[in-house]
Protein backbone atom coordinates (compact mmCIF):
# COMPACT_ATOMS: atom_id res chain seq x y z
CA UNK A 1 0.00 0.00 0.00
CA UNK A 2 1.22 3.32 -0.65
CA UNK A 3 1.86 6.00 1.70
CA UNK A 4 -1.43 8.22 2.41
CA UNK A 5 -0.54 11.55 2.71
CA UNK A 6 -2.44 13.09 5.29
CA UNK A 7 -2.09 16.64 7.24
CA UNK A 8 0.21 16.35 10.36
CA UNK A 9 -2.15 16.77 12.57
CA UNK A 10 -3.88 13.65 11.26
CA UNK A 11 -1.66 11.24 10.42
CA UNK A 12 -2.30 8.17 8.17
CA UNK A 13 -1.23 5.21 10.06
CA UNK A 14 -2.92 1.99 9.65
CA UNK A 15 -4.18 2.28 12.87
CA UNK A 16 -5.73 5.69 12.51
CA UNK A 17 -7.77 4.81 8.85
CA UNK A 18 -8.94 1.52 11.17
CA UNK A 19 -10.70 4.71 13.97
CA UNK A 20 -11.89 6.27 10.95
CA UNK A 21 -13.58 3.39 9.42
CA UNK A 22 -14.86 2.24 13.00
CA UNK A 23 -16.08 5.68 13.85
CA UNK A 24 -17.44 6.34 10.45
CA UNK A 25 -15.56 9.82 10.13
CA UNK A 26 -16.10 11.76 7.57
CA UNK A 27 -13.87 13.93 8.01
CA UNK A 28 -12.01 10.90 6.73
CA UNK A 29 -13.69 10.91 3.60
CA UNK A 30 -11.84 11.55 0.25
CA UNK A 31 -8.55 11.41 2.20
CA UNK A 32 -8.90 7.38 1.73
CA UNK A 33 -10.61 4.38 0.93
CA UNK A 34 -10.94 0.90 1.80
CA UNK A 35 -11.60 -2.36 0.68
CA UNK A 36 -13.61 -5.37 2.27
CA UNK A 37 -11.42 -8.88 1.00
CA UNK A 38 -14.97 -10.83 1.87
CA UNK A 39 -17.08 -9.50 -0.65
CA UNK A 40 -14.52 -7.03 -2.54
CA UNK A 41 -16.17 -3.73 -2.26
CA UNK A 42 -14.13 -0.20 -1.38
CA UNK A 43 -16.32 2.15 0.57
CA UNK A 44 -15.77 5.53 1.91
CA UNK A 45 -14.79 5.95 5.72
CA UNK A 46 -18.05 7.30 6.44
CA UNK A 47 -20.08 4.58 4.71
CA UNK A 48 -23.40 3.51 7.20
CA UNK A 49 -22.27 -0.40 6.65
CA UNK A 50 -20.99 -1.93 9.20
CA UNK A 51 -17.09 -2.82 8.74
CA UNK A 52 -15.39 -6.35 8.19
CA UNK A 53 -13.12 -7.29 10.62
CA UNK A 54 -9.92 -5.39 10.90
CA UNK A 55 -7.98 -7.88 9.09
CA UNK A 56 -10.21 -8.63 6.17
CA UNK A 57 -9.63 -4.23 5.37
CA UNK A 58 -6.99 -2.83 3.03
CA UNK A 59 -6.56 0.71 2.78
CA UNK A 60 -5.81 2.83 -0.22
CA UNK A 61 -5.24 5.88 -0.82
CA UNK A 62 -7.44 6.88 -4.22
CA UNK A 63 -10.24 5.42 -5.55
CA UNK A 64 -7.79 4.17 -8.81
CA UNK A 65 -5.86 1.86 -6.26
CA UNK A 66 -8.46 0.42 -5.06
CA UNK A 67 -10.38 -0.62 -8.65
CA UNK A 68 -6.71 -1.58 -9.93
CA UNK A 69 -6.69 -4.25 -6.61
CA UNK A 70 -9.64 -5.74 -8.08
CA UNK A 71 -12.50 -3.94 -5.83
CA UNK A 72 -15.72 -2.46 -7.21
CA UNK A 73 -17.41 0.30 -5.69
CA UNK A 74 -20.07 -0.01 -2.45
CA UNK A 75 -23.68 1.05 -3.84
CA UNK A 76 -24.26 2.79 -0.79
CA UNK A 77 -21.55 5.11 0.01
CA UNK A 78 -20.68 5.44 -3.49
CA UNK A 79 -17.21 6.30 -3.35
CA UNK A 80 -16.77 6.35 -7.07
CA UNK A 81 -19.23 9.62 -7.25
CA UNK A 82 -17.95 13.24 -6.39
CA UNK A 83 -19.84 14.20 -2.79
CA UNK A 84 -21.98 16.73 -2.23
CA UNK A 85 -20.60 19.20 0.41
CA UNK A 86 -21.56 18.85 3.89
CA UNK A 87 -23.83 21.39 3.94
CA UNK A 88 -25.76 20.30 1.06
CA UNK A 89 -26.09 17.14 2.82
CA UNK A 90 -27.20 18.46 5.69
CA UNK A 91 -29.84 20.95 3.72
CA UNK A 92 -30.95 17.54 1.59
CA UNK A 93 -31.66 15.85 5.27
CA UNK A 94 -33.95 18.81 6.39
CA UNK A 95 -35.83 18.67 3.15
CA UNK A 96 -36.18 14.59 3.62
CA UNK A 97 -37.62 15.45 7.42
CA UNK A 98 -39.83 18.28 6.48
CA UNK A 99 -41.06 15.36 3.38
CA UNK A 100 -42.21 12.86 6.28
CA UNK A 101 -42.81 14.54 9.42
CA UNK A 102 -45.62 13.14 10.37
CA UNK A 103 -43.29 9.44 10.12
CA UNK A 104 -41.09 7.61 12.49
CA UNK A 105 -37.35 8.49 11.24
CA UNK A 106 -34.64 7.61 12.70
CA UNK A 107 -31.19 8.66 13.35
CA UNK A 108 -29.64 5.97 11.89
CA UNK A 109 -31.45 6.13 8.85
CA UNK A 110 -31.33 10.08 8.42
CA UNK A 111 -27.20 9.37 9.31
CA UNK A 112 -27.28 6.78 6.52
CA UNK A 113 -29.12 9.19 3.95
CA UNK A 114 -26.17 11.62 4.58
CA UNK A 115 -23.25 8.36 4.61
CA UNK A 116 -22.43 9.68 7.73
CA UNK A 117 -22.13 7.82 11.21
CA UNK A 118 -25.64 8.76 13.61
CA UNK A 119 -23.27 10.62 15.98
CA UNK A 120 -21.34 12.77 13.95
CA UNK A 121 -24.68 13.38 11.89
CA UNK A 122 -26.15 14.43 14.98
CA UNK A 123 -23.16 16.59 15.77
CA UNK A 124 -23.19 18.60 12.13
CA UNK A 125 -26.87 18.55 12.13
CA UNK A 126 -27.42 20.51 15.23
CA UNK A 127 -24.10 22.74 14.34
CA UNK A 128 -25.05 23.76 10.85
CA UNK A 129 -29.53 24.22 12.00
CA UNK A 130 -28.92 24.96 15.37
CA UNK A 131 -31.28 22.03 16.79
CA UNK A 132 -31.03 17.98 17.01
CA UNK A 133 -33.12 16.10 13.93
CA UNK A 134 -35.46 15.10 16.42
CA UNK A 135 -36.04 18.72 17.48
CA UNK A 136 -36.50 20.05 13.96
CA UNK A 137 -38.97 17.01 13.02
CA UNK A 138 -40.81 18.26 16.43
CA UNK A 139 -41.18 21.83 15.44
CA UNK A 140 -42.41 20.47 12.43
CA UNK A 141 -44.69 18.59 13.86
CA UNK A 142 -45.77 21.22 16.13
CA UNK A 143 -46.28 23.43 12.89
CA UNK A 144 -48.83 21.21 11.56
CA UNK A 145 -50.44 20.34 14.67
CA UNK A 146 -50.78 23.69 15.16
CA UNK A 147 -52.29 24.69 11.86
CA UNK A 148 -54.50 21.28 11.90
CA UNK A 149 -56.11 21.95 15.21
CA UNK A 150 -57.76 25.27 13.82
CA UNK A 151 -59.16 23.47 10.86
CA UNK A 152 -60.36 19.72 11.82
CA UNK A 153 -62.95 19.27 13.53
CA UNK A 154 -61.77 16.70 15.63
CA UNK A 155 -58.21 16.71 17.74
CA UNK A 156 -57.70 13.36 17.26
CA UNK A 157 -57.35 14.04 13.46
CA UNK A 158 -54.70 16.59 14.16
CA UNK A 159 -52.70 14.57 16.51
CA UNK A 160 -52.61 11.57 13.96
CA UNK A 161 -52.28 13.88 10.88
CA UNK A 162 -48.77 15.53 12.43
CA UNK A 163 -47.63 11.85 12.95
CA UNK A 164 -47.66 11.82 17.03
CA UNK A 165 -47.48 8.41 18.58
CA UNK A 166 -50.31 8.88 20.86
CA UNK A 167 -52.24 10.88 22.40
CA UNK A 168 -50.49 11.26 25.47
CA UNK A 169 -47.67 12.39 23.90
CA UNK A 170 -48.99 15.28 23.08
CA UNK A 171 -50.64 16.32 25.47
CA UNK A 172 -47.00 15.90 27.79
CA UNK A 173 -45.14 17.41 25.54
CA UNK A 174 -46.84 19.53 22.46
CA UNK A 175 -48.66 21.61 25.49
CA UNK A 176 -45.71 22.47 26.66
CA UNK A 177 -44.93 24.60 23.01
CA UNK A 178 -48.79 25.48 23.03
CA UNK A 179 -48.74 26.90 26.48
CA UNK A 180 -52.49 25.29 26.59
CA UNK A 181 -53.79 21.70 26.30
CA UNK A 182 -54.22 21.25 22.34
CA UNK A 183 -57.90 21.04 22.52
CA UNK A 184 -57.54 24.61 23.84
CA UNK A 185 -55.17 25.26 21.08
CA UNK A 186 -57.99 24.04 18.13
CA UNK A 187 -60.14 26.78 19.41
CA UNK A 188 -58.39 29.35 19.89
CA UNK A 189 -57.75 29.39 23.32
CA UNK A 190 -61.67 28.33 24.11
CA UNK A 191 -61.70 27.06 27.68
CA UNK A 192 -58.64 29.15 28.83
CA UNK A 193 -58.73 32.38 30.94
CA UNK A 194 -56.38 34.57 30.53
CA UNK A 195 -55.95 37.90 32.47
CA UNK A 196 -54.63 41.35 31.18
CA UNK A 197 -54.11 44.85 32.16
CA UNK A 198 -52.49 47.78 30.55
CA UNK A 199 -50.36 50.47 32.49
CA UNK A 200 -48.51 53.85 30.98
CA UNK A 201 -44.56 53.45 31.64
CA UNK A 202 -41.62 55.06 30.88
CA UNK A 203 -41.19 53.40 27.58
CA UNK A 204 -45.05 53.68 26.59
CA UNK A 205 -48.13 51.88 26.84
CA UNK A 206 -47.76 48.30 28.15
CA UNK A 207 -49.86 45.19 28.09
CA UNK A 208 -49.14 42.05 30.44
CA UNK A 209 -51.45 38.98 30.12
CA UNK A 210 -51.13 35.94 31.94
CA UNK A 211 -52.33 32.27 32.03
CA UNK A 212 -52.12 30.36 35.08
CA UNK A 213 -48.27 29.41 34.19
CA UNK A 214 -47.04 32.69 34.40
CA UNK A 215 -46.99 35.72 31.91
CA UNK A 216 -47.48 34.61 28.26
CA UNK A 217 -47.41 38.16 26.64
CA UNK A 218 -46.12 41.65 27.22
CA UNK A 219 -45.80 44.19 24.58
CA UNK A 220 -45.50 48.23 24.22
CA UNK A 221 -48.45 49.90 21.95
CA UNK A 222 -49.85 52.61 20.79
CA UNK A 223 -53.20 52.17 22.38
CA UNK A 224 -55.19 49.53 24.44
CA UNK A 225 -57.27 48.46 21.64
CA UNK A 226 -54.34 47.90 19.49
CA UNK A 227 -52.54 45.46 22.46
CA UNK A 228 -55.81 44.19 23.17
CA UNK A 229 -56.20 43.22 19.07
CA UNK A 230 -52.42 41.58 19.52
CA UNK A 231 -53.59 39.68 22.51
CA UNK A 232 -56.99 38.74 20.77
CA UNK A 233 -55.20 37.36 17.63
CA UNK A 234 -52.74 34.97 19.45
CA UNK A 235 -56.01 33.30 21.39
CA UNK A 236 -58.73 33.99 19.66
CA UNK A 237 -61.19 32.27 21.57
CA UNK A 238 -60.01 32.34 24.62
CA UNK A 239 -61.88 34.30 27.35
CA UNK A 240 -59.85 37.58 27.62
CA UNK A 241 -60.33 39.19 31.09
CA UNK A 242 -59.30 42.45 32.15
CA UNK A 243 -57.62 42.08 35.46
CA UNK A 244 -57.77 44.17 38.58
CA UNK A 245 -56.18 43.87 42.01
CA UNK A 246 -59.00 42.51 43.34
CA UNK A 247 -59.45 40.02 40.48
CA UNK A 248 -55.64 38.96 40.10
CA UNK A 249 -53.22 40.98 42.54
CA UNK A 250 -50.43 38.86 41.19
CA UNK A 251 -50.56 40.62 37.80
CA UNK A 252 -51.39 43.28 39.13
CA UNK A 253 -48.59 43.14 41.17
CA UNK A 254 -46.03 42.14 38.50
CA UNK A 255 -47.11 44.92 36.24
CA UNK A 256 -46.01 47.32 39.14
CA UNK A 257 -42.83 45.78 39.12
CA UNK A 258 -42.17 46.00 35.45
CA UNK A 259 -43.57 49.69 35.59
CA UNK A 260 -40.52 50.05 38.53
CA UNK A 261 -37.97 48.44 36.60
CA UNK A 262 -38.92 51.10 32.89
CA UNK A 263 -38.56 53.53 35.60
CA UNK A 264 -34.79 52.85 35.82
CA UNK A 265 -35.31 52.21 39.77
CA UNK A 266 -34.83 48.35 40.06
CA UNK A 267 -33.45 45.45 38.12
CA UNK A 268 -35.52 42.96 35.75
CA UNK A 269 -38.64 41.88 37.93
CA UNK A 270 -38.32 37.39 38.46
CA UNK A 271 -41.97 36.45 37.57
CA UNK A 272 -42.80 33.20 36.31
CA UNK A 273 -43.29 33.05 32.74
CA UNK A 274 -45.39 30.79 30.33
CA UNK A 275 -42.91 30.65 27.42
CA UNK A 276 -44.16 29.21 24.21
CA UNK A 277 -42.38 28.45 21.07
CA UNK A 278 -40.16 25.72 18.78
CA UNK A 279 -37.27 24.05 20.87
CA UNK A 280 -35.00 26.38 19.74
CA UNK A 281 -36.48 29.96 20.51
CA UNK A 282 -37.05 28.49 23.88
CA UNK A 283 -33.31 27.83 24.14
CA UNK A 284 -32.48 31.30 22.82
CA UNK A 285 -34.77 32.84 25.29
CA UNK A 286 -33.73 30.94 28.43
CA UNK A 287 -30.26 31.57 27.93
CA UNK A 288 -31.31 35.33 28.22
CA UNK A 289 -33.17 35.00 30.71
CA UNK A 290 -29.68 34.13 32.14
CA UNK A 291 -28.02 37.27 31.64
CA UNK A 292 -27.19 39.86 34.29
CA UNK A 293 -28.55 43.03 34.37
CA UNK A 294 -26.35 45.45 31.98
CA UNK A 295 -24.95 42.54 30.15
CA UNK A 296 -24.96 42.52 26.25
CA UNK A 297 -24.46 39.92 23.91
CA UNK A 298 -23.70 39.95 20.00
CA UNK A 299 -26.33 37.39 18.37
CA UNK A 300 -23.10 35.62 16.95
CA UNK A 301 -22.67 35.00 21.02
CA UNK A 302 -26.12 33.69 21.82
CA UNK A 303 -26.01 30.86 19.06
CA UNK A 304 -22.49 29.73 20.37
CA UNK A 305 -23.68 29.77 23.89
CA UNK A 306 -26.70 27.91 23.17
CA UNK A 307 -24.44 25.15 21.45
CA UNK A 308 -25.58 26.08 17.84
CA UNK A 309 -22.47 28.47 16.04
CA UNK A 310 -23.76 28.71 12.61
CA UNK A 311 -27.35 29.60 13.40
CA UNK A 312 -27.23 33.63 13.87
CA UNK A 313 -29.55 34.29 11.71
CA UNK A 314 -31.97 31.96 13.55
CA UNK A 315 -30.92 32.91 17.00
CA UNK A 316 -32.01 37.01 15.77
CA UNK A 317 -34.78 35.26 14.61
CA UNK A 318 -35.66 34.29 18.06
CA UNK A 319 -35.67 36.89 19.47
CA UNK A 320 -37.45 38.53 16.87
CA UNK A 321 -40.68 36.42 18.02
CA UNK A 322 -40.18 37.01 21.54
CA UNK A 323 -43.84 38.17 22.52
CA UNK A 324 -42.77 38.93 25.77
CA UNK A 325 -40.95 42.24 26.30
CA UNK A 326 -38.32 42.84 28.76
CA UNK A 327 -38.67 39.76 30.77
CA UNK A 328 -37.09 38.66 28.07
CA UNK A 329 -34.25 40.98 27.44
CA UNK A 330 -33.87 40.12 23.41
CA UNK A 331 -33.07 44.24 24.14
CA UNK A 332 -29.29 43.15 25.48
CA UNK A 333 -28.67 41.65 22.17
CA UNK A 334 -26.18 43.50 19.70
CA UNK A 335 -24.93 43.32 16.35
CA UNK A 336 -21.57 41.90 15.87
CA UNK A 337 -19.93 45.34 15.11
CA UNK A 338 -21.47 46.81 18.64
CA UNK A 339 -24.15 48.44 16.76
CA UNK A 340 -27.68 48.86 18.54
CA UNK A 341 -29.43 46.23 16.02
CA UNK A 342 -33.18 45.66 15.52
CA UNK A 343 -36.01 45.49 17.86
CA UNK A 344 -39.36 44.17 17.77
CA UNK A 345 -40.74 47.60 19.75
CA UNK A 346 -38.42 50.19 18.22
CA UNK A 347 -35.15 50.72 18.54
CA UNK A 348 -35.61 53.87 20.69
CA UNK A 349 -37.64 51.69 23.32
CA UNK A 350 -33.79 49.52 23.19
CA UNK A 351 -31.41 52.55 23.24
CA UNK A 352 -33.78 53.65 26.60
CA UNK A 353 -33.57 50.20 28.13
CA UNK A 354 -29.90 49.69 27.46
CA UNK A 355 -28.60 52.75 29.13
CA UNK A 356 -30.97 52.43 32.07
CA UNK A 357 -29.58 49.00 32.53
CA UNK A 358 -25.78 50.86 32.27
CA UNK A 359 -26.55 53.37 34.77
CA UNK A 360 -28.13 50.77 37.29
CA UNK A 361 -24.95 48.91 36.65
CA UNK A 362 -22.37 51.82 36.84
CA UNK A 363 -23.86 53.90 39.32
CA UNK A 364 -22.81 51.80 42.32
CA UNK A 365 -19.43 51.75 40.78
CA UNK A 366 -19.10 55.36 40.23
CA UNK A 367 -20.03 56.16 44.15
CA UNK A 368 -17.47 53.43 45.41
CA UNK A 369 -14.85 55.16 43.23
CA UNK A 370 -15.73 58.32 44.36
Amino acid sequence: MKILKFPPQAMATDANCWRAVVSRDARWDDRFWYGTLSTRVYCRPSCASRPARRESVRFFDSRDAAVAAGFRPCKRCRPDLARPPLAGRLEASARHIAAHANERLTLADLAGRASLSPAHFQRAFKAHFGVTPREYQDGLRLRQLKGDLRASARVTDAINAAGYSSASRVYGEASRQLGMTPTAYRAGGAGETIGYACRDTALGRLMMAATDRGVCFAEFGESDAELHAGLAREFPAATLVESTRAKSPELDDWMKAFARHLDGRTARPDVPLDLRGTAFQVRVWRFLLGLADGETVTYTAVAQAIGAPKAVRAAASACAANRIAVLIPCHRVLRGDGGVGGYRWGIGRKQSLLEQERARVDGPRSLARG
